[in-house]
C-alpha cells in the first residue's frame, strides 16, 4: 500500500485544486515547482525557496548523472539530504535533455546513446537506467522515460515517437517496482494531435501510474497551439490523478494551463529570469537594467511581501546589475520565485471560492494596465 494519495478539493469549470500528500510532505495543488535543475535553484538557499511557499522542487536526472553522479549523491545520503531539502522533489526522465543538450544522439528501441554536453563522454539511457538513477537520487516523484521530439514535426514522425514512449513507459512501470512512497508519473506524448493524444492516454491508463504529464509541448509551438492541445489532454487522462504540464511557463502560461485542468507544472523562467535582470510582477514583466529605473525609489512592487520588494530600491537592483554584483541576481530571483507561489496562492484560492473567472479577468487586467503604463 503506497503512502502517497491525491485528493481534489475543489473545482471551478475544468479548473481544480487538491493536494498530492507525501511521507515528506504535502503538495498544494495547483503547484508551481521551481527548479533545481544540478541540485540547486539558482542564486537561492534551500530555506529561501521554502519561504516563498514552495511545496516541491524539480531535480533533473540528466545533469545529476553526468555531475557530481546518482551514485555518488546515493552514498552521500540521497538528493534530500545533499541538497538540503527535505519536503518532495520530483525528478525528470532525462528524455528533454538528451534530446535539447546532448550531443550525437543515437536513438533505437531500446533507448538512447549520447555524449555529453560537459566533457563529451558517452552515456546511455533506457528507461531501466532512468528508473535505476531516479531511484538512487531518492526523488518522491520519478518520471518514467520518454522521448521528446521538438515541434514542429510532421504527423509520423510524433506517432513513431509517441508510440515508442508507450513503450517505454511500460519498461518503466515495470523497472519502477512497487515502492511505497514513492509515485511514478506518466507522460502523455502526440504533438498537437488530438487522436495520438488520445492513443497514448489509453495506453497509460492500461498501464497504470500515480499521476499523469501532459509532455511535448512548450517545445516550440505558439501558446494559442499549446492552449489548442490543453483544450482536451487533460480531459483524456484519468480525473483522480494529478495532471503535470512539464516546462510551462510565464505567468500567462500558467493561468490559461490551470484554467484547463492542469495541477502541477514547473519553469527555469523565474530563476533564470532572474538572473539576467527580469522581474515578473502582477502588472507584466520589467526589465530592472533599464535607465528609467536608476532614480526610482520606489520597490518592485508596492504589494509585494518578497525581500527584494520589501527592503530595497528599483534604483538600488537597477545599480546592483548594473555593477554586475551577485546580489542582484539573488534578490530577483527571490522576487520572481515568491511571484509565482503568490500567483498559485491566488489560483487555489479562488478556485476554491468558485472565483477563478474572476480571478483570470483581473490577472489579465492588471497586466494590461502595467503595458499601458
Amino acid at each position: 500500500m503506497s503512502s502517497t494519495s491525491f485528493t481534489l478539493h475543489a473545482t471551478d469549470g475544468t479548473a481544480r485544486t487538491g493536494q498530492i500528500d507525501t511521507p515528506r510532505g504535502t503538495i498544494r495543488t495547483p503547484a508551481f515547482m521551481p527548479v533545481g535543475t544540478a541540485a540547486t535553484v539558482k542564486a537561492m538557499m534551500p530555506e529561501s525557496v521554502a519561504a516563498t511557499g514552495a511545496d516541491i522542487l524539480l531535480g533533473n536526472t540528466y545533469h545529476l548523472m553526468l555531475r557530481p553522479t546518482a551514485e555518488r549523491i546515493a552514498k552521500l545520503g540521497g538528493l534530500h539530504d545533499f541538497m538540503n531539502w527535505q519536503k518532495p522533489i520530483l525528478t525528470d526522465s532525462g528524455g528533454f535533455q538528451v534530446m535539447s543538450l546532448s550531443e550525437l544522439r543515437k536513438l533505437t528501441e531500446d533507448g538512447v546513446t549520447f555524449r555529453s554536453h560537459i566533457d563529451g563522454s558517452k552515456h546511455e539511457l533506457t528507461p531501466e537506467r532512468s528508473m535505476e538513477i531516479q531511484r538512487l537520487l531518492g526523488s518522491d516523484i520519478v518520471m518514467c522515460f520518454d522521448e521528446c521530439p521538438a515541434l514542429p514535426a510532421d504527423r509520423e514522425r510524433i506517432a513513431a515517437s509517441m508510440r515508442l514512449s508507450m513503450r517505454w513507459a511500460q519498461r518503466s512501470r515495470d523497472a519502477f517496482g512497487d515502492r511505497p512512497g514513492h509515485m511514478l508519473f506518466g507522460i502523455q506524448q502526440g504533438g498537437l494531435e488530438e487522436d495520438l493524444r488520445a492513443e497514448s492516454a489509453e495506453a497509460l491508463k492500461a498501464i497504470g501510474f500515480d499521476g499523469y504529464a501532459v509532455g511535448g509541448l512548450a517545445v516550440g509551438e505558439r501558446q494559442e497551439a499549446m492552449f489548442g492541445c490543453l483544450d482536451y489532454a487533460p480531459g483524456q487522462l484519468p480525473q483522480d490523478k494529478p495532471r503535470y504540464l512539464m516546462g510551462v511557463g510565464k505567468p500567462d502560461d500558467i493561468v490559461g494551463a490551470v484554467k484547463r485542468g492542469i495541477d502541477m507544472m514547473d519553469c527555469v523562467l523565474p530563476s533564470r529570469s532572474g538572473r539576467t535582470g527580469q522581474a515578473w510582477t502582477r502588472y507584466g514583466q520589467m526589465n530592472i537594467k533599464n535607465a528609467r529605473h536608476k532614480d526610482d525609489p520606489r520597490p518592485l512592487d508596492e504589494r509585494c511581501t518578497c525581500p527584494a520588494c520589501r527592503n530595497y530600491s528599483r534604483a538600488y537592483l537597477h545599480h546592483v546589475f548594473r555593477a554586475q554584483e551577485m546580489i542582484s541576481g539573488m534578490l530577483l530571483t527571490w522576487h520572481n520565485l515568491h511571484y509565482y507561489q503568490e500567483l498559485m496562492q491566488g489560483m487555489r484560492d479562488a478556485i476554491a471560492q468558485g472565483a477563478f473567472a474572476a480571478f483570470e479577468a483581473e490577472f489579465h487586467a492588471m497586466r494590461q494596465e502595467g503595458h499601458n503604463s
